[in-house]
């Protein structure tokens, strides 16, 4: 089972929507949500400049050809050979050494250009386990490589049973061995493996986690909620304007769902995690949500109940108030990062096969929203598997998010909601990028 997988579509993550330039082309298979991140071939932006390195040399290369090798001069800096990339930290077991394949390759004789360092993030959650490996571009931005995304419903029965169940666990060891896979086949400079909910909040939560390091060779960190929320706003960066006033991001997740407040009156800094001045965890998302109320008969008394229960806990959170001063203003707006506002936007735009280069970044005003939520009330279990943007994987879990997004909407009215096809991967890998300072030499690493 495969799931529409947050990063995929762009080049370098963290350009807004108004200028995508697609990484790839979209798995042909409808209905599901794939990976769709270009591989290694795909050329870097300053590979745009390579015709002109050329042009001083090509007649003297010409000379050269017909099998015989063309040696780069020993005053050529491109030349050199780039230092071993360190391993990835989390995996125990450690692979053979293999050529990177990042690096870019050399034209007409053209020395390759030197290796750029390579990030992973994973986030295993209550329905999902999802990869991005990367590498940084420019300033802020990086091109995913590789990627990996399905449902594994860890969290299945959890709710009822304070455990996570021994299929589902199977479920997501075999996903993790991919994941291991991918890993040790490249030269990673430094990953961040994290698992949320489900395991945060299951009694043999840990003791799954040893598993997965025995069996799957990742050793996984459990974050905490806060966390959580803080790196769901680092992935969304890019997607609040230069002029926005006020934000409330929200992350509706399998087991939880994260909210937090942005007050951007002031001072702008580059990291939008650092004007958070509220945020609140819900111990409520769409699977355990979906399993207390039912999720494929749902009426619209059970979609009520369900909006009811949500606003209950939102009642509670104290800082919910922070950004009463904005909420009028024109430049304040909703950002929507999870499974629910991707499958609504992908309902709005009539797509026939979920298209991430259309839905992240985009703007829905409140009137559309409010078509979407009543249509998919009003489809029942067989029309929802029946929508490509749904399908059997989604259809008894989308109304629960909707009832999430519907209690939110209630509390912070807004005529804008902004979508976003990314979160806690996108956030880890801004993280460890700012971190090591990629950027700090137009994006190609530190030399």
């Amino acid at each position: 089972m495969e799931d529409h997988d947050t990063g995929a579509g762009a080049p370098a993550v963290g350009v807004s929507r108004a200028s995508p330039t697609p990484l790839g082309q979209a798995s042909p298979s409808a209905g599901r949500h794939h990976d769709r991140h270009a591989g290694p071939g795909s050329r870097h932006a300053d590979e745009a400049g390579g015709a002109q390195h050329q042009k001083g040399k090509s007649r003297k290369r010409r000379k050269r050809r017909r099998g015989r090798k063309v040696f780069a001069r020993d005053d050529n800096p491109a030349a050199k050979a780039p230092a071993p990339a360190a391993s990835v930290a989390p995996v125990t077991r450690q692979p053979e050494a293999a050529p990177s394949p990042v690096a870019a390759r050399p034209q007409h004789g053209r020395p390759p250009m030197q290796e750029l360092p390579v990030f992973a993030a994973l986030d295993l959650g209550t329905n999902n386990c999802r990869l991005l490996v990367a590498v940084p571009t420019r300033h802020g931005q990086f091109r995913v490589i590789d990627a990996f995304s399905r449902i594994v419903r860890l969290g299945e029965g959890l709710t009822a049973n304070g455990r996570l169940g021994q299929a589902a666990m199977d479920r997501a060891v075999e996903a993790l061995k991919v994941c291991g896979d991918k890993l040790r086949n490249r030269k990673i400079r430094k990953a961040r493996l994290i698992a949320t909910e489900a395991c945060r909040s299951a009694d043999n939560g840990v003791e799954f986690l040893e598993r997965v390091e025995r069996e799957a060779g990742l050793k996984l960190e459990i974050i905490d909620r806060q966390t959580e929320a803080r790196l769901a706003v680092s992935g969304c960066g890019s997607l609040v304007e230069r002029d926005t006033q006020g934000v409330v991001l929200f992350d509706i997740g399998g087991g939880s769902s994260e909210i937090a407040l942005i007050d951007l009156t002031g001072h702008r800094s580059p990291r939008l995690a650092n004007h958070i001045v509220s945020w609140t965890s819900l111990p409520v998302g769409v699977v355990s949500l979906a399993e207390r109320f039912g999720g494929r008969t749902v009426t619209r008394e059970i979609f009520t109940a369900m909006v009811e229960d949500v606003a209950v806990r939102l009642k509670a959170f104290d800082g919910r108030d922070r950004l009463a001063h904005v909420l009028a203003s024109p430049n304040f707006h909703l950002l929507g990062t999870s499974g629910t506002v991707t499958t609504l936007a992908g309902v709005h735009l009539d797509l026939e096969r979920y298209d991430r280069r259309r839905v992240d970044g985009l703007w829905m005003d409140r009137d559309s929203v409010d078509r979407m939520v009543e249509k998919l009330v009003g489809w029942d279990f067989q029309q929802r598997v029946a929508n490509p943007c749904i399908g059997a994987d989604r259809a008894d879990l989308v109304l629960a998010g909707c009832a999430i997004l519907e209690a939110i909407r209630a509390v912070w009215p807004s005529e804008r909601l902004r979508v976003a096809d990314r979160g806690l991967r996108e956030g880890i890998l801004s993280e460890l990028m700012a971190d090591d300072g990629v950027w700090r030499n137009d994006g190609r690493g530190r030399q």
